[in-house]
């Protein structure tokens, strides 16, 4: 027996059969990149309905498949309409073709970037994909290249849009929320709760489609070098797996964005996810890398802060872990990396 596991592990081993072999290359870059889809949907799905959830509008059943439903609807659409982003997460720009192209470097990332966000997500953390993606790309391009890595183009495709991501959103969600109180408060409106919760499921399904308009070519882009996938037959399998995390592993981080950031009433919930679905959609239109967490949890606490119920150890809890997600995600993609290497 014991010789029987000593000749199967030195098969794995053996850089003929791992390492070397393109099929066993390919198969694991495919292993790995829905291992990062399964956790990219047990962290993010939830976040698009998380105001359903904590206003009491749905039950976390209700909440959880409706997301299901309309993330996969956004996935379908970036078959057509999200090509650049494909290009952008593919690492070219940031590294030379002939590195960006290697199995071994988007094995790398698959598996950084799955690790960090499955690891935040069983600590009920809301992290960004995007970010983690980032931070896998430049962890493996350091071990491949070293300095050389293009970190113009991170800085003005990457992290300028992930930090005006929540910045923008803050402000908006504090906004909206003003103004629509103003107003109600100015002209004594009739409240029709049954036109404010459809108004509220609506936006929470226009959150949920812009992230999967958004994430699911990210994701993609590391299997866009396996032919045996067109591009619509990769991304469906892509939502199939980002679908069934969010199913099985989402209740913590929902339990964080819906309940312990802030309390929030419906009218509140709504204005969260009116200011969280329009920034989404109109940076996947201009291709730009923006995160669907960080504009999210930006909405939701602006809203806390107006309402003067913000947690504000909680938010600094997860500013943190965001701060972390780059660092971590680097250094695990660059030890992978250089693993595969042999």
């Amino acid at each position: 027996m014991n010789a029987q596991l000593e000749y199967f592990a030195n098969l794995i081993l053996d850089s003929d059969f791992f390492f070397i072999n393109p099929k066993m290359l390919l198969i694991s870059l495919f292993l790995a990149t829905l291992f990062l889809a399964y956790s990219n949907g047990a962290n993010d799905n939830f976040k698009g309905v998380a105001t359903l959830f904590g206003s009491r509008t749905s039950s976390y059943q209700t909440a959880i498949l409706w997301a299901t439903f309309t993330t996969f609807a956004g996935a379908i659409t970036a078959t057509f309409w999200a090509s650049t982003l494909i290009k952008n997460f593919s690492g070219k720009g940031l590294l030379p073709d002939g590195i960006a192209n290697a199995p071994e470097f988007h094995i790398a990332v698959a598996i950084a970037t799955g690790l960090t966000v499955l690891f935040a997500t069983l600590m009920g953390f809301p992290i960004s994909t995007t970010h983690s993606l980032t931070g896998a790309l430049v962890g493996a391009g350091l071990v491949a290249i070293g300095l050389q890595v293009n970190f113009g183009a991170l800085g003005t495709s990457f992290i300028l849009p992930l930090l005006l991501s929540s910045m923008i959103a803050i402000p908006l969600g504090a906004g909206i929320y003003s103004l629509s109180a103003y107003i109600n408060s100015k002209w004594h409106l009739p409240v029709n709760q049954k036109m404010i919760d459809s108004c509220h499921f609506l936006s929470a399904a226009i959150v949920s489609f812009a992230r999967g308009l958004n994430n699911t070519p990210k994701i993609f882009s590391l299997i866009l070098i396996i032919d045996y996938f067109s591009i619509q037959g990769g991304m469906i399998t892509i939502a199939i797996a980002m679908a069934l995390g969010g199913l099985l592993n989402s209740q913590k981080v929902a339990i964080t964005m819906s309940e312990n950031i802030t309390s929030m009433n419906h009218s509140q919930g709504l204005s969260a996810n009116i200011v969280t679905g329009v920034l989404v959609i109109v940076a996947s239109r201009f291709g730009l890398p923006v995160s669907t967490t960080y504009v999210s949890v930006g909405s939701i606490f602006g809203v806390g802060l107006i309402n003067k119920k913000a947690n504000t150890r909680v938010f600094y809890q997860i500013l943190l872990s965001w701060i972390l997600t780059l660092p971590t995600a680097a250094i695990i993609s660059g030890i992978t990396y250089r693993l595969l290497q042999g």
